[in-house]
């Protein structure tokens, strides 16, 4: 039927779900292969589904037993069908609903199955309890409350406990003696599923990704933990025990087990020219940006993967999705031995690449070829803490190079070091208010005054003063000093001195700190408003020296309101 309604129709009949779901996962609809192996998994779904509705064994059951098959035919049913129309309902309903039946099966099944062991009973007690700690937790999550722990150890328990649940019930079962060797097989094959599930997904969202037969097969394998679940409602009764299947039958229904778990998969294997992708540029695993010192060396291939995949940004990745990640390697470490940019631009192009003009950079590529790169750039081989390290020395290094120029004159309070620029389209530094509420506007407004006017060197705009270079420089040693009364001008050996005048509205007159970004000064500054909130003067002097340019900021009480050029710079140095 589904052959001849279209592709929506199969793929309902198959996965006994809405035909509109078809489109989600296969948009251009199928093609020969897929729709083969679609009927293959028809076959299968439906010998598992007959013996899931086999009619239960006759006999006498006891109160408890009655609960628990009618519970265990519940969760079949949830299994089956009932999971469509709950999840139409706010996802918290389902894990509620899994929560509470489950709870109520664990705890028939220490009621119902003859464990003939108080230890077994229980250690079967604690891994339920283990179990239904993992729905607790999931529904704790949905309803934002506080989990029962994100450690390591706690995560690998409660992820576990589904399987370790399985095992000890079919334990139990054996041991209980009513079960046939079928049940118990459907079980242990239960355990085998669930132990799939994961890389099974792994498979489906990296190498099978857009592969719509992959979940198919999860959901038939799926299948076989229904079939023990309704085996096992089935065969409750305890009059009549069940006769063992002969050894031939035992070892055909072992080798179909294994047939049905393995041979799907196994299909879905193909040659090696079919892409293999760990990684896409939206991948959970690739919003870090580590460094390549704190990798280990299996790790570092996947890290080139995700910078190759990465679309941050609008940005179109380096290579196209559908390459695969050997071809992504190859490429990446080709780029590697290229001799220029256009020799990489050549090999991007033959890679079919969007961006080809763009060449490949050294930090994206030290991932795939660390002894190339880290000849000319060593310093991509560090490590984040190397790094800070080096960072650290270096800004040290240049806050060494700077000299107070009044070392005689004291200020109440003052500070030397180097102020970092960017090294391109920087105007300058900023002396300002950083607790003035209107910060923002006054900065904005000394900047375009320096920008208005190309002669001004200062921009002066209330709580901030921007004072700029007259080098093209990516840095300036800069010394702040703050006095009570105005010093001496003191204007013999510098190039150029400004006064103007500064407010500050919260108490407060400093320069911007380096910190954690690339701009700063690169060492601690003093508050320059030494009483408090009212108005200043600051005036600046600014020279070349053996260092490279250097300001003298200093900063003292005054209500005027002009600008004074004390000393006018003329001509080049």
């Amino acid at each position: 039927m589904g052959l001849v309604l279209g592709d929506a129709w199969l793929w309902a009949a198959v996965t006994w779900s809405p035909p509109d779901y078809a489109g989600f996962y296969a948009r251009d609809g199928f093609d020969t292969s897929t729709t083969a192996a679609l009927l293959v998994t028809a076959l299968v779904k439906a010998a598992l589904l007959w013996l899931i509705l086999r009619a239960p064994v006759p006999g006498a059951l006891d109160r408890e037993e009655k609960v628990l098959r009618r519970l265990l035919y519940l969760a079949a049913a949830y299994g089956l069908v009932l999971w469509y129309p709950i999840g139409l309902l706010p996802y918290v309903v389902a894990v509620v609903f899994q929560l509470a039946l489950w709870t109520a099966i664990y705890v028939f099944y220490l009621l119902v199955i003859r464990w003939r062991s108080r230890v077994l009973r229980a250690a079967a007690g604690a891994i339920f309890v283990v179990e239904l700690a993992k729905m607790a937790n999931e529904l704790l999550d949905e309803l934002d409350l506080p989990e029962f722990g994100s450690g390591g150890i706690v995560e690998l328990g409660l992820m576990l406990g589904g399987a370790a649940a399985i095992i000890v019930t079919v334990i139990g079962q054996w041991r209980d003696g009513r079960w046939s060797q079928g049940t118990l097989v459907a079980g242990w094959s239960s355990v085998g599923v669930y132990a799939l599930v994961i890389p099974l997904n792994i498979l489906f969202e990296g190498i099978f990704s857009g592969n719509v037969v992959m979940p198919v097969v999860m959901d038939a394998a799926g299948l076989i933990s229904i079939v023990w679940i309704a085996a096992t409602a089935r065969e409750l009764p305890t009059e009549s025990l069940p006769v063992d299947l002969p050894p031939r039958r035992r070892r055909m229904m072992r080798v179909g087990v294994a047939a049905v778990a393995v041979l799907p998969i196994i299909s879905q294997i193909h040659p090696e020219q079919t892409a293999h992708l760990t990684y896409t540029g939206w991948s959970m695993d690739c919003y870090d940006r580590p460094s390549f010192g704190d990798l280990k060396p299996a790790e570092r291939n996947a890290a080139f993967l995700c910078r190759a995949r990465s679309t941050d940004s609008g940005v179109p990745p380096m290579f196209p999705e559908g390459l695969s990640d050997q071809a992504v390697l190859a490429y990446g470490r080709a780029l590697c031995r290229a001799k220029d940019r256009g020799e990489q631009e050549a090999i991007l192009t033959r890679a079919g690449s969007a961006r080809p003009a763009w060449g490949a950079d050294p930090w994206d590529l030290v991932y795939v070829c660390p002894e190339i790169v880290g000849a000319t750039h060593p310093e991509l081989l560090r490590s984040s803490t190397q790094t800070e390290e080096a960072n650290t020395a270096y800004v040290d290094e240049q806050n060494a190079k700077c000299r107070d120029p009044w070392p005689r004159t004291k200020g109440v309070v003052q500070a030397t070091a180097n102020y970092f620029l960017f090294v391109d389209g920087d105007p300058g530094y900023l002396v300002h208010d950083p607790g003035d509420k209107a910060g923002d506007k006054a900065s904005e407004r000394a900047m375009d005054k320096v920008y208005d006017d190309d002669s001004a060197d200062i921009g002066v705009g209330g709580s901030a003063v921007l004072v700029g270079h007259i080098e093209d420089v990516s840095d300036v040693c800069l010394t702040v000093k703050a006095f009570r009364t105005a010093p001496p001008r003191r204007t013999a050996g510098w190039y150029q001195v400004t006064e103007v005048p500064i407010v500050s509205r919260s108490g407060r007159l400093t320069v911007p700190e380096m910190g954690d970004g690339e701009v700063g000064a690169g060492g601690p500054m003093p508050n320059l408003a030494i009483r408090g909130k009212g108005r200043y003067r600051l005036r600046v002097y600014v020279r070349l020296a053996d260092a490279g340019e250097e300001h003298l900021v200093v900063v003292f009480p005054g209500a005027s309101r002009a600008t004074l050029k004390l000393k006018r710079g003329r001509g080049p140095y």
